[in-house]
C-alpha cells in the first residue's frame, strides 16, 4: 500500500487540450506549467498530425523536459493534449504517465484523466475475466478498455457506453483522428473549463492554463456534460440523468490556484473570505497573524484585514526543496519541516502569534510549526483553521490518509490542541465555510458541494470495498493487488 508520508492533501491531477491550432503541443506544455500544482510526478503530451499521433512521457517536472526544442518537435500536429500526474491510483512509473493512447477499431484514441473512479477495481477485474490485457495500473486505463469493448458504431456512442459504466469524480479530455473532447462528471466533482484562442477551443483544470496561452476563458464544462469541438464547432451533449452540481470544496479552500476562476471568482477571493468568516467565529487576543505559506497567505490576509491585527511573514518557505532532494539520506529527512520552513525571529519573538492554515490532515507537520515558532521566542501560538475539520477520506482523485490516520477522526479538539501543540485550536465552521463561498443554509440545508470530508456525506456511495475498511483507493490497483 503506498503510505501517505505527508500532512497535506494532495492535488489530483491537471489536463489540458487544444485543437485546430497549428503546432499545438507548445501551448499545450505551457497550459501544463500553469497546471504544474496539480502534480509534479510526470507529465505527457499527446499530438495528432492528420495521420499520425505521436506521444511523449517523461518522469518529473514540465519545465525540466518540455521546454527542451527536440521533445517538442517529436509532437506535430494542430491537436494535442496533456497531462500532469500526481498518482491517485496505481504505481509511480513511466507506463502510468497520461495521456493514455489506443488504436481502436474506429480510429486511434487518446486520453487525459483527473480523479478516481469508485468501481475501477471490480470493472478492471471483470474485463480481465473477458480477456482484456491491461498494460498499466491506472484506473483510467479501464475506461480505455471500456471504450474498446463497446458494441456501438460511432466513437462519441462508445464514449456514452463506457461513460455509464463507471462511477467516481472525473473530468477527461479525449482526442480522436476527427474530434477533441471534454467530460465531466455527473455530479462536476473534478474541475474542468472551457477556453478559446482565435478559432481554436481548448478544454483544461483550471482558468490559470488560459491565462497563460492568452485564451479566452468562455464558461466551465457542466457536471454531466460532453463537449465534442469538431471542425471548429462546439456541440454540448448531456446524457446522464440531471443530477444536482456537487464540486469538490476542497478546490475553494486549496486545489485550484489563487488566480483561477471558479464561478467566476478567483479561488484568491474565496479564500480570503474563509478567513474572514474564521475571525469572525474564533478571534482572540493577540500581536500578529501569521499564515502557514503559501496556501494559508489568503485566509491569514483575510483574517487580519477583518480583525485589524498585524499581518506578518513569520514563516518563510524555501520553494526549492523537493522530495528528490530529502529522500536519500535520513540525516537529511530528519531536518523535517525545517528544510521547507524557517521562522522570522524578528516578528515572532516575544509575539501572541495567531498562526492561519488551510487544513489539518495529521498533525504532524502543524505540531512542527508551532515548536518552530515557540524556538524562535512566541509568547503564544494559538491555532486556527479555515476549513472544518476532516473526518473522512476522499475516494474521487484526492490523496489523502485512511479514515483512522485523520487527526480529527479520533480526537476531540482539546486533544487535537495538545496534539500540535498550539495554546488553543479552532476551526471555521461548516456554516463558515458557506458563507465564505457565497451561500446561505436554506430549509436545514446547504446547495451543496462535495464536502464528504467534514460531513461523510458522499456523492457517490463508495465501492470496491471502501467505505469502512482501512483500504485506500490508492492501493487498490497497485502492481501487488493485480498479480
Amino acid at each position: 500500500m503506498k503510505k501517505f508520508n505527508f500532512d497535506k492533501l494532495r492535488e489530483e491531477c491537471g489536463i489540458f487540450g487544444i485543437s485546430n491550432y497549428e503546432d499545438a503541443a507548445p501551448l499545450v506544455a505551457l497550459g501544463l506549467h500553469a497546471l504544474q500544482h496539480r502534480g509534479q510526478e510526470g507529465c505527457g503530451i499527446v499530438s495528432y498530425d492528420g495521420k499520425n499521433y505521436h506521444s511523449e512521457k517523461r518522469q518529473g517536472l514540465v519545465g525540466d523536459h518540455f521546454t527542451k526544442t527536440d521533445i517538442i518537435k517529436r509532437l506535430p500536429g494542430d491537436f494535442a493534449i496533456g497531462h500532469n500526474r500526481y498518482s491517485t491510483t496505481g504505481e509511480t512509473s513511466l507506463r502510468n504517465i497520461q495521456p493514455f493512447f489506443a488504436d481502436l477499431h474506429g480510429g486511434g484514441i487518446s486520453i487525459s484523466h483527473n480523479g478516481n473512479l469508485t468501481n475501477a477495481l471490480s470493472l478492471r477485474n471483470s474485463l480481465v475475466k473477458d480477456g482484456a490485457i491491461f498494460r498499466t495500473t491506472s484506473d483510467t486505463e479501464t475506461i480505455v478498455q471500456l471504450i474498446a469493448k463497446s458494441k456501438r458504431n460511432k466513437m462519441v456512442e462508445k464514449i456514452i457506453d463506457a461513460l455509464f459504466q463507471i462511477q467516481g469524480g472525473y473530468s477527461l479530455i479525449i482526442m480522436t483522428n476527427k474530434k477533441l473532447i471534454g467530460i465531466r462528471d455527473p455530479f462536476g466533482i473534478r474541475p474542468l473549463v472551457i477556453g478559446k484562442l482565435n478559432d481554436s477551443y481548448i478544454f483544461a483544470s483550471e482558468t490559470c492554463a488560459l491565462d497563460i496561452v492568452g485564451a479566452k476563458f468562455i464558461r466551465e464544462v457542466d457536471n454531466g456534460e460532453i463537449v465534442v469541438i469538431e471542425n471548429k464547432n462546439l456541440k454540448s451533449l448531456k446524457p446522464f440523468p440531471k443530477q444536482k452540481p456537487r464540486p469538490c470544496v476542497f478546490e475553494y479552500i486549496y486545489f485550484t490556484r489563487p488566480d483561477s476562476l471558479i464561478n467566476n471568482k478567483s479561488a484568491y477571493e474565496y479564500r480570503k473570505n474563509l478567513g474572514i468568516e474564521l475571525a469572525k467565529e474564533s478571534d482572540i487576543s493577540a500581536d500578529v497573524v501569521v499564515p502557514v505559506p503559501d496556501s494559508g497567505v489568503p485566509s491569514a490576509i483575510g483574517y487580519s484585514q477583518y480583525t485589524k491585527k498585524k499581518f506578518e511573514l513569520g514563516l518563510i518557505r524555501n520553494h526549492y526543496v523537493g522530495r528528490t532532494f530529502i529522500e536519500p539520506a535520513q540525516n537529511i529527512r530528519s531536518l523535517g519541516v525545517k528544510l521547507k520552513l524557517s521562522s522570522t525571529s524578528s516578528v515572532i519573538k516575544n509575539k501572541k502569534i495567531i498562526l492561519i492554515d488551510d487544513s489539518l490532515v495529521r498533525g504532524t507537520t502543524c505540531n512542527k510549526i508551532v515548536k518552530m515558532l515557540y524556538l524562535a521566542g512566541a509568547k503564544e501560538v494559538h491555532v486556527r483553521i479555515s476549513c472544518p475539520e476532516i473526518i473522512f477520506p476522499d475516494f474521487y482523485g484526492v490523496d489523502m490518509p485512511t479514515k483512522e490516520e485523520l487527526l480529527a477522526n479520533g480526537k476531540n479538539n482539546d486533544e487535537m490542541c495538545k496534539h500540535i501543540g498550539a495554546k488553543t485550536l479552532k476551526f471555521l465552521s461548516l456554516n463558515g465555510l458557506y458563507k465564505a463561498l457565497g451561500y446561505e443554509k436554506r430549509n436545514n440545508a446547504y446547495p451543496q458541494f462535495s464536502d464528504h470530508y467534514f460531513t461523510g456525506d458522499y456523492p457517490i456511495k463508495p465501492s470496491d470495498q471502501l467505505g469502512e475498511g482501512k483500504v485506500t483507493q490508492l492501493s487498490l490497483l497497485s502492481s501487488k493487488s493485480n498479480n
